[in-house]
């Protein structure tokens, strides 16, 4: 058992993008498995682990509280949220309960599984961030297999303030991550998924299993 088992986690889930790309509304209302992707990933992150699930809206927020049974979680407005994800971000931030590590997820990433959610919690250390990595081949002279950084992303309750405060934009832990690359552990998941996102209209089929 990891040093960290005796800090919670709360899972925080970014659902207030207008999904402006893919033109179908807010993503959180796309079906998926008979019900909602937000409905889906919320439970998710609840099955694989985390102690509760902050739920963020956005656009349309009324449409998909209304429809859509999110009654286990907590569940937060965002109104500012067409300033970019980094309002969400910091707004999924501070309603989590003080004191957790937050792991933070995308409701646009149907593949997100019980087994990813649960990976990274058990490789968490104290002290940092933890994120979930995807094999990406690139062609350099030949195919190479690197480690592509993704969602979810858990990030220790020591560091929740900074983290939230360097967020900008469309950029939510981009930047810290970036400044501070000592911190962060990637956690390979790519036996798991392949953390693709569900931006345009030729992603739909992620939807469909």
């Amino acid at each position: 058992m990891n040093d960290s088992s005796s800090v919670p986690t709360t899972g925080v889930l970014l659902a207030g993008g207008a999904g402006t790309r893919l033109g179908l509304g807010p993503k959180a209302l796309l079906p998926f498995r008979g019900h909602t992707l937000v409905e889906v990933l919320a439970k998710t992150l609840l099955d694989g682990g985390c102690l509760e699930v902050v739920v963020v809206l956005g656009a349309g927020a009324d449409d998909v509280r209304r429809g859509t049974e999110l009654g286990g979680y907590l569940v937060v407005d965002n109104p500012e949220w067409a300033s970019g994800m980094a309002s969400s971000f910091r707004t999924g931030i501070a309603a989590a309960a003080h004191g957790h590590n937050v792991m933070v997820a995308l409701v646009d990433q149907p593949g997100l599984t019980p087994g990813v959610v649960a990976r990274l919690l058990a490789a968490h250390r104290p002290g940092r961030v933890t994120a979930a990595g995807y094999s990406d081949t690139v062609y350099n002279g030949s195919n190479t297999t690197k480690l592509r950084r993704g969602h979810p992303l858990i990030i220790d309750a020591t560091l929740r303030a900074d983290v939230a405060e360097s967020a900008l934009g469309d950029a939510g832990a981009r930047r810290f991550l970036k400044a501070h690359p000592g911190l962060v552990d990637v956690v390979d998941c790519s036996d798991l998924t392949d953390g693709a996102d569900v931006d345009t209209k030729d992603k739909l089929h992620l939807l469909s299993d």
